[in-house]
């Protein structure tokens, strides 16, 4: 697998100021070396609760992080009427998340990511609309760019009928782009069909590994605390980055 991890964490500034834009396709800030405790094995699926697992990683050492919190707030203010029957059993039988847990969990990424590193942040339209400030307002995590994943296939909704889902990207101050992110042909609207595989949030694999690439260097640890289907361990095969990651049911 990918276990040469990482080199002494250090910034290559240009030899020349001459290009003052943001643009780079060329990541100049790479991770620190770290040592993992015996209870955290990467390139596997453990089962842990996240916030334990968040709790061991050492601070400040990994460049990119994903978070996909199951929300309590469709299931408690926007209820249809078909909670735990149909397509939405599953669904209803995952563990909720309050807005305390997954403020908790921000805090605690914030806390393992390295100086400007990344979290990506899967959103529902709910939340986008009524607002998630509050999750990461005690942190000094800060909102730069946003996705939209068109997953091809209709959900619900009372009026509109949802066939997207979105994802946050955040940045670990300082805040920078040229020499830390190095893709800038991603769209902001990425269409791609999944497969469930028994799991009812299984996210696109393609795209997380598009972004992995983007913000880490071959070899990096990508850590994940609420890992559901692990796609994003999937992402980081193809990536040929090392995951780091658990899911409360393994």
């Amino acid at each position: 697998m990918f276990e040469a991890l990482t080199q002494p964490a250090r910034v290559v500034e240009p030899r020349s100021r001459r290009d003052v834009n943001v643009y780079s396709t060329e990541r100049t800030l790479e991770a620190p070396s770290i040592e993992l405790g015996s209870a955290l094995e990467i390139n596997c699926r453990m089962k842990m609760e996240g916030t334990e697992f968040l709790s061991l990683l050492p601070p400040a050492s990994f460049p990119v992080a994903f978070f996909d919190p199951q929300y309590r707030g469709i299931l408690d203010k926007m209820s249809y009427g078909n909670e735990g029957r149909d397509r939405s059993r599953a669904r209803c039988a995952l563990p909720q998340m309050t807005t305390e847990d997954i403020t908790m969990f921000i805090e605690l990424i914030s806390r393992a990511l390295m100086p400007s590193g990344h979290l990506f942040i899967w959103i529902d339209k709910f939340h986008l609309c009524t607002g998630f400030a509050h999750w990461y307002e005690s942190t000094d995590m800060t909102v730069v760019d946003m996705l939209t994943w068109n997953k091809g296939r209709i959900g619900m909704g009372y009026r509109t009928r949802r066939t997207a889902e979105h994802l946050i990207v955040m940045q670990k101050l300082p805040k920078r782009a040229k020499g830390v992110w190095q893709s800038h042909d991603i769209p902001d609207v990425w269409r791609e069909r999944v497969t469930r595989n028994g799991h009812t949030h299984t996210k696109p694999i393609e795209l997380q590994a598009r972004l992995i690439e983007a913000v880490s260097n071959p070899g990096d640890i990508v850590i994940d605390p609420a890992a559901g289907s692990f796609s994003v361990m999937a992402a980081c095969r193809q990536a040929r980055r090392n995951f780091l990651g658990c899911d409360i049911n393994g």
